[in-house]
């Protein structure tokens, strides 16, 4: 691997080299399936339901950013959503296929860098993000938003469920500078609606808000210690 920068996307790997946990990492983070890990819950998020029983989202073209072990993606092709879900580790994606088969659903599941999937201009009309965004570096949120505004349609929607800002299931709270002087992400950046208001800017903030708490026989995902937020394209 060459190690000279000559343009931006040099950079940009670069920085990713420091940073960016490798997918042999999340590989071994998603093979313990008995982990005591919140999201490895066979249920949705409690937000996501929200917006589709409120007929905020009606079945459309959906795409997925870091599906982990599917919930979101199954709960979405169940309610007839057209799904495409994107992951970085391929050991959920093998666990995420199962559940779904279990239940005889179609969803197109990749196995990809989110920053590598090839999408075209306006091509989903809602995209979500459950777990995704926390773990990407400053340098790379650019790179984020860009793919957010590219492949939405005008109109469309993005939703997003990150780690709150010194929250007790993540969250750190250092600054962009400190995230490269500490060479980490300390677990994962936390964010305020503060924070996500003014990153996410060029939308439209339809509800930012912290997560209710679920039970475990309700169904569904729900934890405080995350943030929620539904954004619309202008």
């Amino acid at each position: 691997m060459q190690e000279d920068i000559y343009n931006y996307d040099d950079l940009l790997t670069m920085l990713d080299s420091f940073l960016r946990e490798p997918e042999t990492f999340w590989d071994e983070f998603f093979s313990d399936r008995e982990k005591s890990v919140p999201i490895f819950v066979n249920a949705p998020d409690e937000n996501l339901v929200s917006y589709v029983k409120s007929g905020t989202l009606i079945p459309c073209k959906v795409l997925e950013l870091g599906c982990g072990p599917g919930r979101n993606a199954i709960f979405l092709a169940e309610n007839g959503f057209d799904v495409d879900a994107i992951d970085v580790s391929k050991t959920s994606l093998e666990w995420a296929k199962e559940r779904a088969e279990e239940r005889n659903l179609s969803i197109n599941f990749l196995h990809q860098n989110i920053f590598d999937v090839d999408i075209k201009d306006g091509e989903y009309d809602f995209i979500y993000d459950s777990g995704c965004f926390h773990h990407i570096a400053p340098h790379r949120r650019i790179s984020y938003i860009n793919l957010i505004k590219r492949a939405l349609r005008d109109g469309g929607y993005f939703g997003i469920t990150c780690f709150y800002q010194g929250g007790k299931l993540g969250g750190s709270d250092i600054s962009d500078w400190e995230v490269y002087k500490k060479r980490s992400l300390m677990g994962g950046l936390g964010y305020t609606k503060e924070r996500l208001t003014k990153i996410f800017q060029s939308l439209r903030p339809i509800e930012i808000r912290r997560m209710t708490d679920k039970k475990d026989s309700e169904n569904l995902f729900g934890a405080s210690d995350l943030l929620t937020g539904l954004f619309q394209k202008r």
